[in-house]
């Protein structure tokens, strides 16, 4: 009706309306409205007394409608917005948020943020749904288990070279490990590992793909391996063997989903916070990386089932450089030389073998050795070259082929020449 005011409530409201109402009109006691109300007596006393003077908007709450004392001031507001759409621009909510309080103190909440996003139409990454996958329990020991792969991606959106980031992840408490490389391969596999056990100890296992790196692709077995009936192994299969690191292949990506996650959370994290440093280089990434890993952890590590940590020491006489190496064997010649990638190097010591192993270290030194000791040997730089003597031509005359007379070409011929010495002859 005209000149009357519209009262929007919600169902609280209108419920505790309705139980104001039965003890203004004498139907319940205070009592028996705190105890429907979860409120005090005195309190109930409150809301009739402000019904009884304002009519039923007294119910409504004073605040409602007006700005929060809490409320972001505008300018506040404008600033943190315009960071999110030039410094932090694609950044998420959460993310953006922790920088906003880390870099620029500006403290707000990341749903609040969320809701301004909205508001102005920001744009940002959001998680998709994934294929629901069979539950995998973690392990319960630190060093049980490590997840590792390789993730290629433009870590440096343009400002430097394409890279490769190899990571690791602990099955049991999410304590990450990660360094970049210019390639996913054998050497930059042994090295990354070599950081890793030296920081954190020898696991039990690690659980990788079906790279060629990690798996080995040959159909051609080995003598020994023949002799022995085990599978070729790669080279960074045998040097995970020699420290006594079992090896577990996943049969698809999602078997493996911690490292997989984890790279999906560094290329949102991590891409950013070396986008803010201005990071271009590999050098500068790894830096970055001794500094950010630490904080990250203590943010993402999650604490184990059981305490005990499985990591194993590193023995104190291990040489991790030869074990870190791709051993070739090669066939020591008579004149104790040997053929290696196209080149020819002479063995200084004599020994009594037909084999020796060719060790290619991670920065490039070559070694060559027999059951674990190393042999003296120097390149040869001038490969002999035999002396090819003047060939003598000798030029012998062309014999002409003359055909016989009773040769088909020469028949008739042969005929009128036999005929005419018959006749000859029966004339004399």
């Amino acid at each position: 009706m005209a000149g009357e005011d519209i009262i929007m409530m919600n169902q609280k409201e209108l419920k505790k309306l309705s139980v104001i109402h039965k003890v203004i009109d004498k139907e319940l006691t205070q009592i028996g409205a705190s105890g429907m109300l979860n409120l005090c007596d005195r309190q109930i006393r409150r809301i009739v007394n402000r019904i009884a003077q304002e009519g039923d908007k007294g119910i409504i709450h004073k605040s409602r409608g007006r700005p929060s004392n809490r409320k972001i001031p505008s300018k506040t507001k404008d600033k943190i917005l315009n960071l999110c759409k030039t410094r932090y621009k694609d950044f998420n909510p959460t993310f953006a948020s922790e920088k906003l309080i880390e870099i620029d103190e500006l403290i707000v909440n990341p749903e609040t943020l969320r809701l301004w996003f909205i508001e102005r139409g920001i744009t940002y990454n959001k998680r998709k749904g994934k294929t629901h996958r069979s539950w995998r329990e973690r392990k319960h020991h630190p060093g049980e288990m490590i997840q590792m792969d390789g993730s290629h991606h433009d870590w440096f959106e343009s400002r430097g070279p394409k890279c490769v980031l190899m990571g690791y992840i602990d099955d049991a408490t999410n304590t990450t490990f990660a360094r970049f490389y210019e390639y996913e391969g054998t050497f930059p596999a042994m090295d990354s590992f070599k950081c890793y056990i030296k920081k954190y100890g020898i696991p039990i296992s690690v659980y990788l793909d079906k790279h060629s790196t990690y798996k080995s692709t040959t159909h051609h077995k080995s003598i020994e391996e023949e002799l022995n009936n085990v599978e070729s192994l790669s080279h960074f299969e045998k040097s995970l063997k020699d420290l006594g690191v079992d090896v577990i292949h996943a049969n698809s990506p999602q078997a493996k989903g911690r490292i997989e996650r984890l790279f999906q959370t560094f290329q949102d994290r991590l891409i950013k916070e070396m986008r803010l440093r201005s990071i271009k280089t590999i050098k500068e990434a790894n830096g970055f990386l001794a500094h950010y890993l630490p904080v990250f952890n203590r943010r993402f590590a999650i604490s184990p089932i059981e305490t005990t940590d499985f990591h194993r020491n590193l023995p104190e006489r291990i040489d991790l450089d030869r074990i870190f190496s791709i051993k070739t064997p090669r066939a020591l010649r008579n004149d104790f030389t040997i053929a290696y990638n196209n080149k020819l190097y002479q063995v200084l010591d004599t020994i009594n073998t037909e084999k020796v192993t060719v060790e290619e270290r991670i920065d490039g030194r070559l070694f060559i050795s027999h059951k674990d000791k190393n042999l003296n040997y120097k390149e040869i730089i001038q490969k002999p070259v035999k002396k090819s003597s003047e060939k003598i031509y000798t030029f012998k005359p062309k014999t002409i082929w003359r055909p016989p007379m009773d040769h088909p070409y020469k028949r008739p011929l042969y005929k009128s020449t036999h005929l005419n010495a018959i006749n000859y002859k029966q004339k004399q």
